[in-house]
């Protein structure tokens, strides 16, 4: 794939436009420093669909939620790599700390998050499941994080 054809994948809210007939799966992160734990996870989410859009928080929004030492790589450069993922089909940034106006933007028929959260505690659950959609969770790759991998490097 060549790069223009992976930064056509990069979005905003307003040029989304959800195509009919096509089962829409949702999830969102920061995805700081991409790894196999992130690409299995990805892999795994648009296996629930037609189509997987990925939700980026800004980098300011990843200040908020993380700490002021990140994010590491730029929020351009975590949308680049996410988008180079052939099981990515669209990546939107958010700036909000919460993805709930991109949920209601993109109107998913699957969302999805990380084995760490409980069915309770996905924001915009009750919106897709109010549209008859489907909210489920993925277990995570043992062994693989985003904090585990900085505290790696860090030694």
């Amino acid at each position: 794939m060549i790069v223009s054809e992976i930064e056509k994948k990069i979005i905003t809210q307003e040029q989304w436009f959800r195509p009919s007939g096509q089962r829409v799966v949702f999830t969102n992160g920061c995805f700081d420093i991409l790894h196999r734990g992130h690409a299995v996870y990805l892999a795994q989410a648009r296996d629930l669909g037609d189509l997987l859009v990925v939700g980026l928080n800004t980098d300011a929004s990843v200040r908020r939620l993380k700490g002021p030492e990140r994010p590491l790589n730029t929020q351009n450069d975590r949308a680049f790599l996410l988008a180079s993922l052939a099981c990515v089909d669209y990546v939107i940034l958010f700036d909000e700390d919460t993805p709930e106006n991109l949920i209601h933007t993109v109107r998913p028929d699957v969302l999805v998050k990380g084995g760490d959260y409980t069915l309770d505690n996905i924001v915009g659950a009750d919106f897709v499941r109010s549209r008859g959609g489907i909210v489920t969770t993925i277990s995570f790759v043992d062994g693989y994080s985003t904090t585990n991998l900085i505290n790696k490097m860090s030694k």
